[in-house]
């Protein structure tokens, strides 16, 4: 492919298709519109078609992931935590410390009901682009809506993992303890 030619509909999101397909590391829409050879705003229509299609991509503070159902013994769950804007990081790496990856942040707004964002951070250098990216942008954390209350996603290898995190996260004040 010329580096100057303009990749063109069906054929540039087939191209962005399998290139998030294909990498184990979020793409930006600054990488995909370089190599396409468009506007990144073509690319950011280009990932809302290809979501209406069904495609499995999700957009995070490091670029754009294709999704795949890892069938790999990995379990999910759902954990409620409070804490203010501050004690983001510390919470984040926190949970990667003990090999969790936070799949998302989820709030119950007022007006808006469930607004779910999604993270995607693994490791300390994921966790210190995300707030890095907050802060260079002027967002606000979505716990922010809600006087630090919030869900996370949780994604681990196994449930000891996650016990694991959930008492650290106790023994830090960040987890709302659930009594069943």
């Amino acid at each position: 492919m010329s580096e100057t030619r303009k990749v063109l509909g069906e054929e540039r999101r087939t191209l962005i298709l399998n290139m998030l397909k294909k990498s184990d590391k979020p793409i930006t829409g600054s990488e995909l519109a370089g190599t396409t050879n468009v506007s990144r705003q073509v690319i950011v229509n280009d990932v809302t078609l290809l979501k209406a299609r069904g495609e499995s991509i999700i957009a995070t503070s490091q670029g754009y992931m294709y999704l795949v159902e890892s069938g790999n013994g990995s379990i999910e769950r759902t954990i409620a935590c409070q804490h203010s804007p501050e004690q983001v990081e510390e919470e984040l790496n926190l949970l990667v410390d003990h090999g969790i990856t936070v799949k998302d942040v989820k709030i119950e707004h007022s007006v808006y009901g469930d607004l779910t964002a999604s993270i995607m951070v693994s490791n300390r250098k994921e966790v210190e682009q995300f707030v890095n990216k907050i802060m260079t942008t002027g967002a606000s954390y979505l716990s922010e809506l809600t006087g630090g209350v919030h869900l996370h996603t949780l994604i681990a290898k196994d449930e000891e993992q996650i016990e694991e995190a959930e008492q650290a996260l106790s023994k830090a004040g960040f987890l709302i303890e659930t009594n069943d």
